[in-house]
């Protein structure tokens, strides 16, 4: 199509970037084909901007100089690549010569900032040059190009743009790109010129950083809409005016290349006969629109408000996290306010993956060009302190290292190393990778204290002499102090928390709000993920299969047991039973080898997720036995669980290296995306974090729930080339259960009401209503905890060991059941102290002297039952089994609303006791429930009904306002709708419901008796 129908489109473009965009235009002559650069703004710039350098070269090379400076440049660019070269320079004749200035840090510098002026920006339209691609006549075809920007002469972007209303979109501008934009031209070389190519037309923009024909792949830079994939519109102007209002303004595109695009290198090992074959590929990186778009808010928010601020950044799987914490730490490090002060003094980042390690440094090193700038905290917390005490830019550590840093100043005292980390006036920003809850804690309580010690010090100073607890000592009450303040939030911290999955705590506590009022403070969400094709959809194949089986009491006796307990024994005897196990396995590898084998070029592999470490190793057993007995090739399975695993059907023990053939634990991952290993069955290990792009099938034999079926379904997403689809399929869980579990992560995350602070009074009154313990008790407890300065000493322990004991034995005097009612407030007091802790600046000594005296309690009473698993194994046997797929489709998470994430309340303060029955009544309420007079249809329909009910605000309500009877006669008045809600469909049974009074009372007894035992038990 004839370049000029887009005129209008390119014409505001540059309209935009010569006005308020900081560009000047050029003529299409000024570029040199044959060096595919602008030479004269090339030279130019370097005359200008460096002319000492200049005249020492023209006092060298006479009438030469020009072209000697442009051929060194051009083989500098050849060798080095642009991007290189504009933040490093080139050197000609021993002298270096810069071809671009960056922005610096602060004012501090005005020759730097004067420097930075002097850059040229320009844009060139329709930039034509004969290309390697030919004509039908076999001469070359000439190339135009919509749009080229160059910094300083150097090509770093080009555009494609299309207009709609010509009938043509951003689409066809890659088709054009792709078929009509050969590699091999200069101005497209990887690395050699332009860095990123843009396909525009009004509505949507997309990008790639390398051109490789129809394998070419270019991403979505789209700002999203309504949580999804697309652009929202603009009142008087285009979707993507951002574009070149914003992203390539002059000082967003020389930003971008400083602080943001870089070259990412991995390493691939194979074999190859006899030795190993290393795959080297090379990726440049453009911030895709999140990413570019997070970090600039991040960054611009603290540099205006300071530190003592929490953020959320809740950025979908695939986001890529890794180089958004990368790119955000290393501009922290640097960050200076308006009066020129560095806003933090370094840079602390949480995280337990290898990976980010490795990344965070080589990417840094690229924009920085030096060492030290990163340290990596890979040996023990001696170096953590060490690299805190000099003031290291950007430290990566573990957050278990923080509990330890006084010790190891201790050690490194005795050994003459002594070291101080001041904090006094300084500033730190904290990212940590995947927050959860775990990063409220005490560990993280230690990681407050230790940042803001001098700040925690001098806050108790000012309080002690307000103090007015007689009990303790001036020392514990500055120890009691020192607590509870390192709990609070610290001014002189912020806290920068990435996750795909925030729980209620995490949302609470990392809590600035972002545009829409409230946390998260960045959003990318699932939904635009999928969408724009950057994370698969892994609920788009889901299969779940039921297991109906029989059992019978074959024990002379009929006891009574714990119906709970007893229902989660023959669970877990019918689970781990080898009946089960093979025909799951069964299933397993016929539908691996027919169904997954051949996907993604006949690398996919597949993970068994099992329930437990027992039940792995029984599975891997059955699974090698089953591939080996059919003679099947090509299916060889890995195993992973902790520790040793001891089966007491066979009085073996077994650990994973010897399972795996010897295969160290460390070496797994990457024996896994070997082609000598398809399948990992695993148990607790691998279900999150674990990054394999060629895991394509799961196997689920355990129940999920919440954020867990998130994490671990989502290590299918990964996006690979070839991967087209995954599967899942579900032995355990309903897809109602799957779609509660990841409708609060699709879009957005709405969240409950935070707990009531009152409510901690009120359990502190509870407590002390038990005469379990008292006031005293707490006292005297605390008086000689708070003495500690490191360690306690033996007759402290002995002391405070005695206090617990005595209470311990008043424990024991309750029933089983006030037992049950009083460990769970003690819990629930612990649970809600730490968290509103955390938030509330508490000024009560009591408080904080009764939560660290409940921490210890809860650790010296006897457990339930003293700790003893409840067994059935001997008294039951398994009479028939089936196993029948039940439903084969997706989980649609665009239809309904999420349930809001709950916090803690009241939750443990009231246990709903165990009821007793007979063993075989037991036996045969399963048999009614699992037996084959019971079709599955309808056991789907009554599940479909429970659900939705339980789900049912008002019908919740209702379970956790009223008793039993009264619930129960309150659900006879609704139950009408809710089968009424389900009727298309089941027809049948919803006939025998509403015509068969009897069925119908039996029915309703079921139903109401589940839901009122689910929503009540919610809360325990």
């Amino acid at each position: 199509m004839p370049a000029h129908t887009e005129h209008d489109f390119e014409t505001a473009i540059e309209a935009g970037l010569i006005g308020r965009g900081g560009y000047e235009k050029r003529d299409p002559s000024a570029y040199d084909e044959t060096m595919a650069l602008f030479p004269t703004d090339a030279i130019g710039f370097i005359q200008t901007s460096q002319p000492k350098r200049w005249a020492q070269l023209e006092a060298l090379l006479a009438d030469k100089t020009e072209a000697t400076v442009l051929d060194s440049l051009t083989k500098e660019l050849a060798l080095k690549g642009t991007l290189h070269v504009l933040r490093h320079g080139f050197k000609c004749y021993g002298k270096l010569l810069r071809v671009a200035y960056f922005q610096p840090n602060s004012g501090m510098n005005p020759e730097a900032a004067a420097r930075y002026q002097q850059n040229r920006l320009t844009i060139t339209r329709q930039v034509a040059f004969a290309s390697v691609l030919k004509r039908p006549d076999g001469k070359p075809r000439r190339c135009i190009i919509d749009v080229v920007l160059a910094v300083n002469g150097l090509p770093v972007v080009t555009a494609e743009l299309k207009n709609p209303q010509t009938g043509q979109h951003a689409a066809d501008a890659i088709k054009q790109y792709e078929r009509d934009r050969d590699p091999r031209d200069l101005l497209f070389s990887f690395k050699q010129r332009a860095l990123v190519h843009f396909a525009v037309d009004p509505d949507e923009v997309w990008m790639t950083t390398r051109l490789k024909g129809d394998d070419t792949f270019f991403l979505p830079f789209n700002r999203g809409m309504n949580h999804g994939a697309g652009n929202p519109p603009v009142a008087d102007n285009w979707k993507t005016h951002y574009l070149w209002d914003e992203v390539l303004q002059a000082d967003s595109l020389m930003d971008i290349l400083q602080r943001f695009i870089h070259l990412e290198v991995t390493e691939r090992k194979t074999p190859a006969g006899r030795g190993i074959r290393t795959a080297r590929k090379e990726t440049m990186i453009f911030p895709r629109y999140h990413q570019l778009d997070a970090v600039r808010q991040l960054v611009g928010h603290a540099q205006a408000n300071g530190s003592g601020h929490n953020y959320l950044v809740q950025h979908s799987a695939g986001s890529g996290k890794s180089n958004s914490i990368a790119w955000l730490a290393h501009r922290l490090a640097s960050l200076h306010d308006v009066t020129d002060a560095k806003v933090f003094h370094s840079v602390v980042v949480v995280t337990d993956r290898r990976v980010l390690d490795t990344q965070l440094q080589d990417t840094i090193y690229q924009f920085e060009h030096k060492t030290g700038v990163v340290e990596k905290i890979d040996e023990d917390t001696q170096q953590l302190a060490r690299a805190l005490s000099q003031g290291t830019p950007i430290v990566i550590t573990t957050i278990q290292k923080f509990p330890f840093i006084a010790q190891a100043l201790e050690k490194l005292d005795e050994k003459g190393e002594g070291l101080r980390i001041d904090t006094a006036n300084k500033r730190f920003a904290v990212i940590v990778d995947e927050a959860h809850s775990s990063q409220s804690g005490e560990t993280a309580g230690a990681l407050r204290g230790m940042l803001n010690k001098d700040g925690i010090e001098s806050t108790i100073a000012a309080q002690l002499s307000d103090a007015e607890d007689d009990e303790l000592s001036d020392d514990a009450k500055a120890n009691l102090l020192r607590d509870a303040a390192r709990r609070q939030r610290q001014p002189n911290l912020s806290f920068f928390a990435f996750t795909a999955t925030p729980k209620f705590k995490t949302k609470a506590l990392f809590d600035e709000p972002g545009p829409n009022g409230t946390s998260p403070f960045h959003e990318y969400s699932m939904r635009q993920a999928i969408e724009e094709r950057f994370i698969m959809d892994v609920l788009a194949n889901y299969t779940t299969y039921k297991r109906f089986y029989g059992l019978v009491k074959q024990a002379e006796a009929d006891p009574e047991v714990p119906r709970k307990k007893a229902a989660k024994a023959l669970s877990r005897y019918m689970e781990l039973h080898p009946v089960n196990i093979d025909q799951v396995v069964s299933v397993i590898v016929e539908h691996f080898r027919l169904n997954v084998m051949h996907e993604i070029g006949g690398r996919a592999r597949a993970m068994v997720v099992t329930g437990s470490r027992l039940a792995a190793v029984k599975y891997k057993k059955a699974f090698d036995k089953y591939v080996k007995d059919h003679g099947y090739i090509g299916i060889r399975s890995l195993v992973a669980f902790s520790g040793t695993v001891d089966d007491p059907d066979s009085d073996a023990s077994y650990i994973e290296v010897a399972m795996n053939d010897g295969l160290p634990e460390r070496e797994l991952p990457e024996a896994f995306e070997r082609d000598d290993y398809r399948v990992l069955l695993v148990a607790d290990k691998y279900q999150t974090g674990f990054d394999q792009p060629l895991l394509q099938t799961m196997y689920v034999i355990k129940r999920l729930a919440g954020v867990q079926a998130v994490q671990t379904l989502s290590r299918l997403n990964r996006m690979a080339p070839g991967k087209a689809r995954t599967f899942v399929l579900d032995f355990v869980n309903d897809e109602a259960d799957i779609y509660q579990a990841f409708k609060p992560y699709y879009e957005t995350t709405p969240v409950e009401e935070n707990a009531d602070p009152q409510r901690l009074n009120e359990l502190h009154h509870e407590l002390l209503q038990w005469a379990v313990f008292s006031p005293d008790d707490v006292g005297a407890f605390a008086a000689i905890w708070y003495l500690r300065k490191r360690e306690h000493s033996g007759r402290e322990h002995q002391q405070m060991s005695s206090i617990l004991d005595r209470v311990v034995a008043r424990f024991s005097d309750l029933s089983d059941e006030e037992q049950s009612r009083f460990r769970g407030q003690l819990t629930a007091f612990r649970n809600l102290y730490s968290f509103l802790s955390q938030i509330i600046p508490y000024q009560d000594s009591e408080l904080e002297k009764l939560y660290t005296f409940v921490r210890n309690l809860l650790t010296k009473l006897p457990l339930p039952d003293d700790g003893r698993s409840f067994t059935l194994e001997d008294d039951v046997a398994l009479r028939y089994y089936r196993i029948q797929q039940l439903t084969d489709g997706s989980i649609e998470l665009g239809e309904g609303e999420p349930y809001p994430l709950k916090g803690p309340s009241e939750v443990g303060t009231a246990g709903i006791k165990d009821q007793e029955v007979r063993l075989s009544t037991l036996v045969e309420k399963l048999n009614e429930r699992f037996g084959t007079n019971f079709t599955e249809a309808d056991q789907y329909f009554f599940d479909q009904i429970r659900v939705s009910a339980e789900q049912d605000e008002k019908i919740s309500e209702a379970a956790k306002a009223n008793t039993w009877p009264n619930f129960k006669s309150y659900l006879e008045r609704v139950m009408d709708e809710l089968f009424i809600e389900r009727m298309e469909g089941n027809e049948e049974i919803f006939s025998r419901v509403m015509g068969d009074q009897s069925f119908r009372s039996a029915a309703h007894e079921h139903l109401a008796a589940e839901i009122f035992k689910n929503v009540r038990g919610e809360r325990q």
